[in-house]
């Protein structure tokens, strides 16, 4: 990884005139137009979701949550459109939306963006089917910007050997094989892995994309399944790409209206919204959705586009991944 020129935030604007920045949009945008090929090729329809929610827009950590009044109501930013994809998945099967997600992250730092856009799918299908379909995205977005941008990935001295040996299928690893291979780092069954963790596991699987399944169920999104064999653990995975860190969260769904209700009510989301003034009645459109009219076995995933494009750039700073980069200093 490394730093590109233009990288202080506070001149970037200064520069649009430069051919740099211009390639970051150019790519960018390729790389969003072949995902969106990739989806009408497999037969997904593109959902538009909200971006002022109710906490079903949030992700676990509700701490991180922009807020808003929303007509006397509280509202908050959206994070991710997951649960409103998923109440469509029973009507259209294959879907998928692109848009923000806003996530009031306290540092500025070169990891972390206040704002950027998040590509999601929910789709009918198991946990190593929805893995297959991450390679496949992956791929199918990496060739479409080798074929289609060389200009610009010279410009930016991107390193085209490297994104040309991406090739699925990917390393896999359970989040138990990962624990022991980090136990000389002091972590812990239990323990959420850091971006430390992530990425010296990355170089330790030849710096190549590694899924790290089945994680704990007490540190991942409230609805994700229960795996049948050890209820400790439920059926997901991360991505993490090398020099980047997970770039990918995935898994399955429960969709049995006890089984989600039970989940929530345990979870320490729920626990969260309640210290914000929020309570489970945020949830009533999608309890209400699994009561009336029941579920399918679905999964899906969340993919972060800045960081995907970090990787692609090979950039150690995600500041430099997109044209207009939002953290807490950086406001325009």
């Amino acid at each position: 990884m490394r730093e590109l020129g233009l990288a202080n935030t506070k001149k970037r604007y200064e520069l649009f005139s430069t051919l740099e920045l211009q390639s970051v949009a150019m790519i960018e945008a390729e790389l969003l137009k072949q995902a969106r090929n990739y989806f009408e090729l497999n037969g997904f329809t593109e959902v538009i979701t909200p971006h002022i929610t109710r906490a079903t827009g949030s992700c676990e950590n509700m701490m991180t949550v922009f807020t808003l009044n929303y007509f006397e109501q509280m509202g908050y930013l959206a994070q991710t459109g997951q649960l409103y994809l998923e109440s469509m998945v029973p009507s259209l099967g294959k879907v998928f939306c692109i848009g923000p997600s806003f996530r009031a992250e306290p540092d500025a730092d070169e990891r972390h963006l206040t704002e950027f856009t998040l590509m999601e799918i929910e789709l009918p299908c198991n946990l190593d089917e929805l893995i297959v379909h991450i390679e496949k995205l992956l791929c199918h977005m990496i060739k479409g910007v080798l074929q289609n941008k060389q200009k610009e990935l010279e410009i930016l001295h991107v390193n085209q050997e490297r994104l040309r040996s991406v090739k699925r299928p990917f390393n896999r690893i359970t989040y138990t094989e990962a624990v022991e291979i980090l136990s000389d780092q002091g972590v812990k069954w239990g323990d959420d892995l850091k971006s430390r963790h992530e990425k010296f596991l990355a170089e330790y699987f030849g710096n190549k994309p590694l899924f790290i399944t089945h994680f704990p169920e007490e540190i991942k999104f409230f609805n994700m399944k229960t795996n049948e064999d050890n209820p400790r653990v439920v059926n997901s995975t991360d991505l993490i790409l090398p020099g980047v860190g997970e770039a990918v969260g995935a898994a399955e769904r429960e969709y049995e209206y006890e089984k989600i209700l039970e989940k929530l009510k345990k979870s320490r989301m729920l626990k969260q919204l309640e210290e914000i003034d929020g309570s489970i009645n945020d949830f009533d459109w999608y309890l209400d959705f699994y009561k009336k009219f029941g579920g399918q076995p679905h999964a899906g995933f969340g993919m972060g586009m800045t960081r995907v494009n970090q990787f692609v750039f090979g950039f150690n700073d995600i500041r430099t991944c997109t044209v207009f980069p939002l953290n807490r200093e950086s406001l325009i």
